[in-house]
């Protein structure tokens, strides 16, 4: 069975016009931009319908490098699940399907204004979490603050649930039975 053809990460536009959009600039100092877009245009080479509106999340190049591969690991994972061909993050413009959308944008909320240091115990948690679960939150927080500069409410708490709330590996282990009768 050949694998279903999809642009960037799973996006595929004959199913819904629905979908996130990442620039990634050439240039080391400008940020990343994430879109969320409801079209478009198969006859354009790059999408030229991007405005201010529906930008999610800016994020700089060092936090975006700390998060890219587990992202773009997370992300094929899933796309092989679903037999879809993976995608790569590169310089340019790479469309997202919509539930990774949410995905990665709730991930880049929480960092977007934290420590870098923290980005590891942010990661960890993200991933900690089920699709489903991060799915609930990008809605909850994009209905009151999803825009890019509003930061405040539902966007600091992500941060903080993320990056401030470090799973304790130790306490969080599950229970092995046979351990109890050593």
């Amino acid at each position: 069975m050949s694998k279903i053809q999809a642009l960037g990460f799973g996006y595929i536009p004959e199913e819904t016009k629905h979908h996130f959009f990442v620039v990634i600039p050439r240039s080391q100092n400008q940020k990343i931009a994430v879109y969320e877009r409801f079209d478009w245009d198969d006859s354009e080479v790059q999408q030229s319908d991007i405005d201010y509106k529906s930008l999610k999340v800016r994020i700089d190049k060092h936090k975006w490098d700390l998060v890219k591969d587990p992202l773009q690991q997370e992300f094929n994972n899933t796309l092989r699940e679903n037999n879809i061909l993976v995608g790569r993050f590169k310089i340019g413009e790479i469309p997202v399907d919509r539930l990774l959308g949410k995905e990665m944008v709730l991930l880049l909320w929480a960092i977007e204004d934290s420590d870098p240091k923290l980005i590891p115990v942010a990661l960890k948690n993200w991933l900690g979490l089920s699709r489903e679960e991060r799915w609930w939150l990008f809605t909850m927080t994009n209905a009151v603050t999803g825009q890019a500069d509003d930061k405040r409410g539902w966007r600091k708490a992500i941060r903080y649930a993320l990056t401030e709330n470090p799973i304790d590996d130790e306490k969080h282990k599950q229970l092995n039975i046979f351990d109890l009768f050593k």
